[in-house]
């Protein structure tokens, strides 16, 4: 007997869906003007700040990810009598606090 996988889908509104992908837009761009960097032997330290910017952004999306997760997500599956959603998310926010 084989085991199906549930597939789960988010439950994000449009707009916070939509500044999460341009806010990942911007990132990507970071990223590859912080490889060009590296290509044209740009100083260290100027590239290092790129780096701490690039993490700040991505900080930033993680924690409107984990609000949208919280808001939608794991309301519905609770709502949904799927209570251990919550140890999920427990899960997941003590790897992300390592």
């Amino acid at each position: 007997m084989s085991k199906v996988k549930e597939i789960r889908k988010a439950h994000h509104p449009y707009e916070t869906k939509q500044a999460m992908v341009s806010r990942m837009n911007r990132i990507e761009g970071q990223i590859r003007g912080i490889t060009r960097m590296i290509d044209e032997d740009v100083y260290c330290d100027d590239i290092l700040h790129q780096f701490m910017s690039v993490e700040s952004a991505i900080a930033g999306v993680k924690k409107t990810l984990l609000e949208a997760h919280m808001k939608g997500c794991i309301v519905h599956q609770i709502q949904d009598g799927r209570i251990e959603a919550v140890d999920e998310l427990l899960g997941t926010i003590g790897k992300m606090l390592k």
